[in-house]
């Protein structure tokens, strides 16, 4: 999931900051707290790592994580005790898009894709993707054209044909149905 309101090229030039983890309440009396991953990497949640909390995207570094459950119990500089973690329940917690490390030849994060040009295989230009839903199956791309019409498309092989991250361009299938 991706804050896009200040997508890279957008006239403020603010960081594009991506979600990592939501964190939900205190867990024991050192002020650990239970966080639900919404990140692909957990391994790269580790001490000294500046993590950004809540939608002001306060900059506060990891001091310790470690696995529970299906997610994590994480450590905040600062939060020392069960109170101390209370203003930091039920808050997303975010990475700057510029500090996640290059995928391999060929791959792309989700963040990336927004802004793409989408055109069928014939070269009909549909819009320009705006939004992912994840669902449980598979992803949904939101592309949107200039009126404010909406297509969704299945992230599936079928449907996403081609994705040209040098021209900014995803060639798709229209199945039956899709407009």
């Amino acid at each position: 999931m991706a804050d896009t309101k200040n997508a890279p090229g957008s006239p403020d030039g603010e960081p594009v900051y991506l979600v990592v983890g939501f964190l939900r309440r205190a867990h024991g009396l050192h002020g650990e707290m239970i966080m639900d991953l919404h990140t692909d990497f957990p391994e790269r949640l580790r001490s000294g790592r500046k993590l950004f909390v809540g939608e002001e995207h306060k900059p506060i570094p990891l001091t310790g994580a470690r696995p529970h459950a299906k997610g994590m119990l994480v450590k905040l500089k600062g939060v020392e005790t069960s109170e101390d973690a209370v203003p930091f329940r039920n808050q997303w917690v975010y990475v700057k898009a510029t500090d996640v490390p290059a995928l391999s030849e060929g791959k792309l994060y989700q963040h990336e894709l927004f802004g793409f040009t989408v055109a069928d295989e014939n070269g009909n230009l549909l819009g320009q993707l705006a939004e992912i839903i994840e669902t449980g199956a598979n992803d949904v791309y939101v592309v949107r054209n200039d009126s404010g019409k909406e297509i969704l498309l299945p992230a599936i092989p079928s449907v996403i044909l081609e994705t040209d991250p040098a021209r900014r361009l995803m060639r798709v299938h229209l199945l039956e149905g899709l407009i």
